[in-house]
């Protein structure tokens, strides 16, 4: 297997844009393609197309088929009717969630250790809280699935996870790593093992881990946590036969992100290979089939097609959606969703993500004894680590940024991924972690008492302006906390007061944790996007118990006075700094 694995690691720097052989899209013709999932969602009859094919069916995938074409013979010249349509759901389909059987995670217990470092009670008591929200998250996959998958758009695990909430009812992939990370700090070592058996087992059938738990996510991934989620388990349990067992599953997940979804750029005369999203499925997304209709009306077949792939390279990203993935330069860019073009962008957050994967991988290998493969992605890592800093690093900026394949140019806006080598510690020099500190103070973006904006664009779109999101949080306080400055940590402390002060002050407004937040008004649940927010929330609560751990000591529910650090002129609008 290592010789294997030596081969192909030499090949990767050259033959970055050789493909492997892909699983097939999935080939519902109910759940994912066909008449009845044309039929149904534009007649619109729920509110979210993501509750059709969220729905069991009763009968045989065929029979079913087959009396959607009796019913639509009755309709020879038309659409079946909206109301004929419902009658045949209720004949045919049966509603979202019985896949599902209720389950409450068996190692919850009351107290976890953790909280007993948090000073201020108003924090603790709603820690215990959120705390208690993981058995309300918590899902068992009901057997029926595993023995007549036909009938489920839902992929079987074999062990029960906790999910975001709301309309995301199953397992969701990026999601997971701060849902785990909050579990183990809840002491719930059993259901995080559970989580991420789920995900082994999931690259071992499809080859790398699927945005989400429904067929319908079978051919796109979302960011690669889950090397990370194995070594926060390993961190937490010392487990070394539980990380030799992973191993493999992980070096395979490696290979298809390198294999798939890499790309090669010329810079000074020297050849890099980085990443970036990217499915090849030019279909309308089944849980959003309208949206991605109606978007692509008036454009050409072929211009449609790729629309869609991006708009699933998007989702893939978990950015979805954001004027991040607009393309400048592309004839199709009017400045709004229209212009997504995922797949020819290069994320910064998504390479820091595989360079940190990369120095974890040769961890893990250094720790089972393995040295030769320990070396080889030792290697690796430098190479993405040169490629970063030659493609994406900018020295007069002080930060990294996305690069455009189209203009073959960098993209300057404000997001929070461009300091992700910091949270990687994937850079080469001590001073660009300084330089990318003090360009987060001159970005703007710090100038919000709720948290830093995804972008300080308004499109309208959920990862922009005026959202925070959880992730993204927790992605900049926890690279700044590892800078030596103190200038760095202290800026850290203070972007985690504002966010566990924006998340409590939610919580007591009410009862609940959301996906996202307002970066302005305090407790202000985020919106805009495909869909209303959503309440639950498994990340939101994974990161605000990672900040009471790390800060719990010092961070209080009250008002408190901001450090001289954030304390920047509130001047001109966000729309108006980008002209």
């Amino acid at each position: 297997m290592h010789k294997l694995m030596i081969f192909g690691f030499l090949l990767v720097p050259l033959l970055a844009f050789v493909k492997s052989a892909l699983p097939p899209p999935c080939d519902s013709e109910i759940y994912c393609t066909g008449p009845i999932l044309h039929q149904v969602q534009k007649a619109k009859l729920f509110d979210d197309d993501k509750y059709f094919v969220d729905m069991k069916l009763r009968a045989a995938p065929d029979e079913v088929l087959l009396a959607f074409r009796n019913l639509s013979n009755e309709y020879p010249n038309t659409t079946v009717p909206a109301a004929a349509l419902q009658e045949f759901l209720s004949v045919y389909f049966v509603k979202p969630g019985t896949e599902f059987e209720s389950w409450t995670p068996p190692d919850w217990h009351d107290k976890p250790k953790f909280l007993d470092g948090i000073t201020d009670q108003e924090l603790r008591d709603w820690a215990q809280k959120i705390h208690n929200l993981w058995k309300s998250l918590g899902r068992k996959i009901h057997a029926d699935v595993k023995d007549h998958p036909e009938l489920y758009s839902q992929i079987y695990s074999p062990h029960p996870v906790v999910v975001p909430g709301g309309r995301f009812r199953e397992l969701y992939y990026w999601d997971s790593y701060w849902v785990i990370n909050g579990l183990l700090l809840s002491e719930m070592t059993d259901t995080a093992h559970g989580m991420i058996q789920n995900f082994l087992s999931l690259v071992n059938r499809y080859g790398f881990v699927p945005n989400g738990g429904r067929i319908y996510y079978e051919r796109r991934s979302q960011p690669p946590f889950l090397t990370l989620m194995v070594e926060s388990y390993y961190k937490a349990t010392e487990d070394k036969e539980f990380l030799r067992l992973a191993l493999p599953a992980l070096e395979q997940e490696y290979q298809f992100w390198m294999q798939n979804r890499s790309v090669t750029v010329t810079v000074n005369g020297t050849v890099h290979v980085l990443n970036r999203y990217h499915v090849q499925v030019d279909l309308p997304r089944p849980e959003a089939y309208t949206d991605d209709l109606e978007l692509a009306e008036g454009l050409t077949d072929d211009h449609k097609k790729q629309l869609w792939m991006d708009l699933k390279a998007g989702a893939e990203s978990g950015w979805d959606f954001t004027s991040r993935w607009y393309v400048v330069g592309d004839i199709h860019n009017d400045g709004t969703l229209r212009g997504t073009r995922t797949s020819k962008i290069l994320p910064a957050d998504l390479n820091a993500l595989l360079c940190l994967s990369e120095k974890t991988l040769a961890s893990f290998h250094r720790i089972m004894g393995q040295g030769d493969s320990a070396a080889l992605y030792d290697r690796a890592a430098a190479r993405r680590l040169q490629a970063i800093e030659a493609v994406l690093w900018d020295a007069e900026r002080g930060a990294w940024f996305d690069y455009n394949l189209v203009t073959h140019s960098k993209n300057f806006e404000f997001y929070p991924s461009n300091l992700a080598p910091v949270w990687a510690q994937c850079y080469s020099q001590p001073e660009m972690g300084e330089k990318a500190v003090q360009y987060l103070k001159g970005s703007g973006a710090l100038r919000f008492p709720n948290g830093v904006p995804t972008s300080l664009r308004d499109s309208g779109q959920q990862w922009d302006y005026p959202n925070a999101w959880p992730p993204l949080q927790h992605m900049l306080i926890d690279g700044l906390s590892k800078l030596p400055s103190e200038d760095a940590k202290q800026l850290a402390f203070d972007l985690a007061q504002r966010w566990i002060r924006t998340n409590w002050l939610a919580y007591m407004k009410y009862d609940a944790m959301f996906e996202k937040y307002d970066v302005h008004g305090d407790g202000k649940p985020g919106g805009g996007g495909e869909y209303e927010v959503q309440l639950g929330f498994g990340w939101t609560n994974g990161v605000a118990l990672q900040l009471l751990d790390q800060y719990g000591a010092t961070l209080t529910s009250g008002s408190r006075a901001v450090s001289s650090c954030l304390l920047l002129p509130l001047a001109i609008s966000p729309t108006l700094m980008l002209q």
